[in-house]
């Protein structure tokens, strides 16, 4: 499993969310929402420091992040995050490696 992050993706966790060099940044599952693969759940995003990592991507000095703990939530797939530029937020697609 692995998090792709697009370079639109990068500009808007930089622009929206001010996350610079050493910020680390946790998606995890969060209760409410869907996804493909759990209903009542959704993925969040926030600034917060690792624990017990299992996925992770640098990317321009930014620590992007999924703690054990959540493994179940991604359902093996790889998270690859965007933006969506019309509405001008993040989307997330699972793909099956």
């Amino acid at each position: 499993m692995k998090i792709v992050i697009s370079n639109a993706a990068l500009n808007w966790f930089k622009e929206e969310m001010d996350a610079e060099p050493s910020s680390s940044i946790k998606f995890f599952a969060r209760y409410g929402g869907s996804n493909p693969f759990h209903e009542g759940y959704s993925i969040g995003v926030t600034f917060d420091d690792p624990i017990e990592e299992a996925v992770t991507n640098d990317v321009d000095g930014i620590h992007f992040f999924i703690e054990n703990d959540d493994l179940w939530f991604f359902n093996d797939h790889d998270l690859h995050v965007d933006v969506n530029t019309e509405l001008e937020e993040l989307t997330y697609d699972y793909v099956n490696p």
